[in-house]
């Protein structure tokens, strides 16, 4: 087994030692995927499983599945058993987005154990909110054992999103990035949005709000598959916006998120005007790529790379936003937004899901995106001081 160096515990090393008392002779479920690792790179379900004062009674797996297998959205997982620790496998992206009664009879407890990427869009949050909400109708206490940020604390970016587009990929009106651990973020659901119930964070050690992943010293393990790296998490929340247009960002490459093109795109002329808006922290090289899978697979692309600088600098969502609008302005013939469905959601226009209203589509095609960007920071700073209660670092 390897050993680290990490200046940081996870909560899943604290709820086995410190915390101990909360699942010491419990029967227990966990949520959990191939990124839920200790510091030694031991997977929850098998301390939990391994663990004669605990017993693992099933396990819980968010979209992609319980071994993060499955690619995209709207492919759903099916049900399971893992052979290995002899436990059912239940599928939260599936004919049910939370727990049933069943899944959850004979439960003392329900620990959730879930690498988030500090994106209001990343599914992982509101699999945590479902199972929260069901688990307080049906008494089962919820153990949150809590994980970094990968991509820090602090920053807070982006609108807050208009309930009227609310779906899987945006419950709660949150900015996009928001800047809140999972446990954090579990607490403010489960007291601001009324959730209710029996939960405990379980905190890391060691952990400060201006860390990125790398400086925990904990290793990284892709929590989807399309988040490899925490590079890939740190433009996450701006380029997740691409998704909602006919554009690649990136999917069935080795760089998802950061090679952004289309066919028939001079990536040259692109990466030489994005780079004349000297934006904070970034810099855009000319990119040509193909696809395997997804969008223009195999085609030829032209496009760029998101090369990011000075992480503390870059603004994702308004870099993207930028991005979008470079791509309409030099082809606005060609430019398209992706048509419905998206993540089941079939009468509202993918962008819009995405962002959280139909104002950038709007702006886009307006032209108007710096009153948009401009007019976040109110939107920003009502959410740091809804969110200033429940941090816990």
């Amino acid at each position: 087994m390897p050993t680290t160096t990490a200046t940081v515990a996870p909560g899943i090393e604290r709820l086995l030692t410190a915390e101990r008392g909360l699942v010491e002779g419990r029967k227990v479920a966990v949520l959990c995927n191939p990124a839920s690792v200790d510091s030694n790179l031991r997977h929850s379900a098998d301390v939990l499983f391994e663990d004669s004062g605990v017993s693992l009674a099933a396990i819980f797996g968010p979209q992609h599945g319980f071994r993060a297998d499955l690619q995209d959205n709207m492919i759903e997982t099916p049900h399971g058993r893992d052979a290995r620790r002899k436990v059912p496998v239940f599928s939260l992206y599936s004919e049910v987005r939370e727990p049933s009664a069943e899944m959850l009879a004979g439960l003392d407890a329900l620990v959730v154990d879930i690498q988030d990427v500090g994106t209001r869009v990343y599914t992982f949050i509101y699999t945590v909110a479902n199972c929260m909400r069901a688990a307080a109708r049906h008494g089962v206490p919820v153990i949150v054992c809590d994980r970094p940020n990968p991509i820090n604390g602090v920053d807070v970016e982006g609108n807050l999103l208009d309930e009227r587009y609310a779906s899987f990929v945006g419950q709660f009106p949150i900015p996009m990035r928001h800047g809140m651990t999972v446990g954090e973020i579990a607490l403010l659901f489960n007291n601001v949005f009324d959730i209710g119930a029996d939960l405990h964070v379980v905190k890391m050690g060691g952990w400060r709000r201006e860390m990125f992943y790398e400086e925990t010293g904990l290793p990284f393990v892709m929590p989807s598959p399309n988040i490899p790296t925490v590079d890939t998490a740190v433009v996450y929340p701006g380029a997740v916006l691409f998704e909602g247009t006919r554009l690649s960002e990136g999917r069935g490459t080795t760089r998802p998120f950061e090679l952004i093109g289309a066919p028939g795109i001079d990536g040259e002329q692109l990466a030489e005007a994005m780079n004349a808006r000297r934006l904070p922290g970034i810099h855009f090289r000319p990119a040509f790529f193909e696809p395997t899978f997804q969008k223009h697979a195999t085609q030829p692309c032209g496009g760029c790379q998101l090369h990011v600088l000075d992480r503390q600098a870059f603004r994702p969502v308004r870099t993207s936003v930028e991005l979008i609008e470079e791509f309409h302005r030099q082809n606005p013939a060609k430019f398209a937004w992706r048509e419905p469905p998206y993540e089941y959601e079939h009468d509202k226009m993918p962008i819009d899901i995405l962002y959280g209203s139909d104002q950038l589509r709007g702006a886009i095609e307006a032209g108007t995106t710096a009153d948009l960007v401009a007019g976040w920071s109110k939107d920003e700073e009502a959410f740091r001081q809804l969110r200033r209660p429940y941090l816990l670092y």
